[in-house]
């Protein structure tokens, strides 16, 4: 079940979901709308022949801040990462969806390529896989509405939500766009390999 506009609103009043700060409007029917923060992680090709998703790669990013009277400007075949302007938080009963906005999926931008799921139990800021499909350079700027996020009701909650001990939880309470974090698996995967061989 997905909720309305009325629920979503009883919901922020009860404190079950947290978006903040809460834009003026930005309670759409069914989903709340959410703003570009200022960093953009930008890759930087140039530094490694490949990406190893065994190795922590966070050298191969950089961080750039988008100007308050300047558009970051995303070029075609880009891909860099963002964040939501605002801090999430789901209950252990309800999990969400974040999309795009149409009027900028209709110029080529993507706001993400998987991560459009949000666990039950999140907190933190959203990373925003943002990438130009089109054949022009697209503007983007700091506190632009960039998404919405939907919500839907669990048929009961989590037993273990997201950000649980053991989980293995790599992004629970960022504040800013993360690099991939995959290489953590291999490493727990590696350790555990170890201690059943002892």
């Amino acid at each position: 079940m997905v909720l309305s506009d009325r629920t979503i609103k009883q919901m922020l009043e009860d404190g079950r979901i947290v978006v903040d700060p809460l834009g003026e409007n930005c309670i759409q029917p069914a989903s709340i709308d959410v703003h570009l923060d200022r960093q953009i992680l930008v890759f930087r090709n140039s530094r490694r022949p490949y990406i190893d998703v065994r190795e922590d790669m966070s050298d191969l990013t950089e961080m750039v801040t988008i100007d308050d009277d300047r558009a970051f400007m995303l070029h075609p075949g880009e891909f860099v990462l963002g964040s939501t302007l605002e801090h999430i938080e789901l209950p252990n009963d309800l999990v969400a969806r974040l999309e795009g906005k149409s009027s900028l999926g209709r110029v080529g931008l993507l706001i993400h390529s998987t991560a459009g799921y949000v666990d039950p139990g999140w907190k933190g800021h959203l990373t925003l896989e943002l990438s130009n499909v089109a054949n022009l350079p697209i503007t983007l700027y700091q506190g632009m509405k960039i998404g919405q996020i939907s919500y839907s009701q669990l048929s009961s909650a989590a037993d273990r939500p997201y950000g649980s001990p053991g989980l293995g939880s790599k992004y629970q309470g960022q504040l800013q766009p993360t690099a991939s974090k995959v290489y953590e698996e291999f490493k727990r995967a590696y350790i555990n390999q170890k201690k059943e061989y002892r």
